[in-house]
């Protein structure tokens, strides 16, 4: 009998083992869930048996070479060894991030409250994060590239999410020498709208919500193209204008540029639609009056509140037939409670909203119950 007993604890016991070796294997399964990157250029994500490696390829212009991640499950060693490769345990609990376009990614993962540290709190429009800023579950850092390193340091987080536009990294690279991980989000590198909202799936990785994050880029990409289709079966194509003076040059959005997919998608003439920059190109006014007199419509007149104040900053933008048609269209007037554009924050991750809004602007008769939710008429 007590060979019996023997025999069965030692069974339960195994069962038990084999019960938690599976339980810990679906975990890393979980953690490292297999990602397809759809419309983002500027990454990818390689699933191996023991760990995802994801490649940024542009983070910031004119890189000289792409930054590489390794994701392990906690508990378990770095699948290999390298100097320049940035390893990181997942998932990820407390994150500090950068910028602002990266707390609608937090929120639509449901991760905000894993949000510890943002430089410049004020920048941040959205109400559900804003009030754990004053609730004071965030904590100020400073400037984007000159960090408190103290304060990052007490709030000890697993990850620090950070951008560059430039590629000095230097205020990161002192973080990171102290064994916190730094990875940098090149979202806002890429040209196609969709591509920029398909970075939802870079940040869901650090915390294991790769099936979140693809039914959520998946009802985003579904309403884009619907818009998109609908766009496309209207005859009528309004003659756009973008942009605006500063200083002495008007700077416009190039025609292979993320403003100008948008404006190509909702089946708009733009008028530097022809020119091949990915970025703005820089003219003088004459040129741009030359061009645009006429221009039915005018989509992202900077950030005038009105027309009158449009026409205080340089009187002669009452040449153009936009302007004296009052067909002036902003997306600078919807602010957050500290005066952060809700545009540059939410934009990115929303561009089937973008769109709409556009359509709606250029083809009211298509979306006649759609109200915008970025860009605004100026009175």
């Amino acid at each position: 009998m007590r060979t019996f007993f023997l025999i069965a604890i030692s069974l339960f016991s195994f069962l038990g083992c084999k019960q938690k070796q599976e339980n810990t294997e679906q975990l890393t399964v979980m953690y490292l869930a297999p990602q397809k990157i759809e419309y983002a250029k500027g990454l990818t994500i390689e699933h191996h048996k023991t760990y995802k490696k994801i490649r940024v390829h542009t983070p910031w212009p004119d890189a000289q070479k792409e930054l590489i991640y390794v994701l392990h499950p906690k508990g378990t060693d770095k699948p290999y060894t390298s100097n320049e490769d940035v390893f990181v345990q997942v998932p990820v609990e407390r994150v500090v991030v950068t910028s602002t376009t990266d707390i609608p990614m937090l929120e639509y993962l449901g991760l905000e409250q894993n949000l510890v540290g943002f430089p410049n709190t004020d920048y941040i429009s959205s109400e559900k994060t804003r009030k754990l800023i004053d609730s004071g579950a965030i904590k100020e850092l400073g400037k984007e590239y000159n960090l408190n390193t103290e304060v990052v340091l007490e709030l000890s987080p697993d990850l620090i999410i950070g951008f560059s536009a430039s590629g000095d990294t230097k205020a990161y690279d002192l973080i990171q020498k102290t064994g916190t991980p730094v990875v940098i989000n090149g979202s806002w590198m890429e040209e196609h709208p969709l591509g920029r909202a398909e970075w939802i799936k870079f940040v869901a990785a650090f915390f294991g919500k790769e099936a979140i994050a693809k039914d959520v880029f998946e009802g985003i990409k579904k309403d884009y193209i619907e818009a998109l289709s609908l766009a496309q079966n209207t005859n009528a194509s309004p003659t756009i204008l973008s942009g605006n003076m500063f200083k002495d040059i008007w700077h416009v959005p190039g025609g292979n540029s993320y403003v100008a997919k948008f404006l190509k998608d909702a089946h708009t003439t733009y008028l530097w639609q022809d020119e091949q920059n990915t970025g703005s190109i820089a003219l003088s006014f004459e040129s741009v009056l030359e061009k645009a007199q006429k221009a039915d419509l005018w989509i992202g007149a900077g950030s005038s509140k009105s027309l009158d104040e449009l026409k205080e900053k340089n009187h002669q933008y009452a040449l153009f037939e936009a302007f004296k048609n009052k067909t002036v269209y902003s997306s600078s007037l919807k602010t957050g409670a500290k005066g952060g554009l809700i545009y540059y924050e939410l934009g990115p991750m929303r561009p089937d909203l973008i769109l709409k809004d556009i359509i709606k602007i250029a083809h009211p008769e298509l979306l006649s119950e759609y109200e915008p939710y970025f860009f605004e008429k100026l009175d």
